[in-house]
C-alpha cells in the first residue's frame, strides 16, 4: 500500500462565455481508496459532478463567464496493488471478453492496423505472454527518446515510431499501438505519481490485459506504476483528457504536485525497466572487478 498526496491547481482567463469538463478527480477504482480530497472553483461557478461507470473515470462540468477561473483539487489517495503472476498468458482473440473487446481495435492516436506488419516483424516471432509485453516495453523505452515539446496534441503512434521522439503519453500510445498489433488488448491510463525529472505533471502509461487481469507498464520508466494514483482510463488520449474547453480560453497556470508519503523500495516490478539494466550493469563491473583481481 502507498499512500500520496496529490494537488492540481489550474487557472485560466475566460475571454468568452465557456462549457468546461473536467477529469482531475482520483478515480473510482478497485486499487486505490480516497481518504479525503477537495474541489475548489471561482466563485459564482456551480459543478455538476458525474462519473463513467465503465472506466470509473470522474468528471465535473460548469459553465464559466469571461474573467478569470480558478481550479483546485486536492486529495488524499492509498494505492495498493499486486505484482502481477511472471507467467501470465495473452489470450486469444475468440476469449477476449465483450468489454474489453474494443481495446483491441485501432483509433485515432492508436492505429494499429497502420503499424501491425512492423510490430509483427519486430515482436509477432517471440512467445506470447507478459513477456512479450516486456519485451514491447523495453523496445520503446530504448528507441524512443523522451523529449518535451517534441509532439502536439494531435501526433498519433505511428508519427512517434517514424520520428522516434515524444512524450509519456507518446510512449503510451506507442505500446498500447503495439500491443494491440499483436491481438493484446490495450488501454491508456493517467495518474498522478512523483517522478524527479522532467516537471511534475500527469503522468501517462498503459495496461495490458493478460490473463484475466489488466497489467500496468511504464515505457518511460519515470516511476513505479504501482504508485500510480489514477483519474483516468480510456482507448488513448481523447478519453482521459484533463480539461475540455468549449469556448475561447486562455491558460495561465497549470501546477500538479505529488507528495508520496512512503519511502520507495529499490525494485519495483514493472515500474522502471532501466534500473534492471543498471543492476545488469553494476553485476557486469563486479564480475570484471573479480576476473581482474
Amino acid at each position: 500500500m502507498h499512500l500520496s498526496t496529490v494537488e492540481t491547481v489550474l487557472e485560466y482567463e475566460v475571454l468568452a462565455p465557456t462549457h468546461f469538463c473536467f477529469n482531475l478527480e482520483a478515480a473510482n477504482w478497485p486499487t486505490q481508496n480516497i481518504l479525503s480530497e477537495r474541489l475548489a472553483l471561482s466563485s459564482g461557478v456551480s459543478p455538476r459532478h458525474f462519473t463513467d461507470a465503465r472506466s470509473g473515470n470522474r468528471f465535473f462540468r460548469f459553465d464559466a463567464m469571461p474573467g478569470p477561473l480558478l481550479v483546485d483539487y486536492k486529495a488524499e489517495v492509498e494505492v495498493h496493488t499486486e505484482l502481477p503472476d511472471p507467467a501470465l498468458p495473452e489470450v486469444p482473440v475468440s476469449r477476449v471478453p465483450d468489454d474489453i473487446f474494443r481495446y483491441l481495435l485501432p483509433t485515432r492516436y492508436c492505429e494499429s492496423d497502420v503499424l501491425c506488419t512492423a510490430a509483427q516483424k519486430m515482436f509477432g516471432q517471440l512467445p506470447p505472454g507478459i513477456e512479450r509485453v516486456r519485451k514491447i516495453v523495453d523496445w520503446v523505452h530504448d528507441e524512443i527518446t523522451y523529449r518535451p515539446g517534441s509532439t502536439n496534441s494531435t501526433t498519433t503512434a505511428q508519427e512517434v515510431f517514424v520520428q522516434r521522439a515524444g512524450v509519456c503519453r507518446d510512449f503510451a500510445h506507442l505500446g498500447i499501438t503495439l500491443c494491440r498489433a499483436l491481438n493484446i488488448p490495450a488501454r491508456i491510463v493517467v495518474g498522478y505519481v512523483w517522478f524527479d525529472e522532467p516537471p511534475q505533471d500527469f503522468h501517462a502509461v498503459f495496461e495490458a490485459w493478460l490473463g484475466d487481469r489488466w497489467v500496468l507498464f511504464d515505457p518511460t520508466g519515470m516511476a513505479p506504476v504501482d504508485r500510480l494514483v489514477r483519474i483516468g482510463t480510456g482507448r488513448d488520449a481523447k478519453d482521459v483528457a484533463f480539461a475540455t474547453m468549449f469556448g475561447s480560453v486562455e491558460m495561465k497556470r497549470k501546477s500538479v504536485d505529488v507528495l508520496e508519503h512512503d519511502p520507495r523500495p529499490r525494485h519495483i516490478e514493472e515500474s522502471a525497466p532501466q534500473l534492471a539494466r543498471e543492476e545488469e550493469r553494476e553485476q557486469a563491473q563486479l564480475d570484471s572487478a573479480k576476473a581482474v583481481a
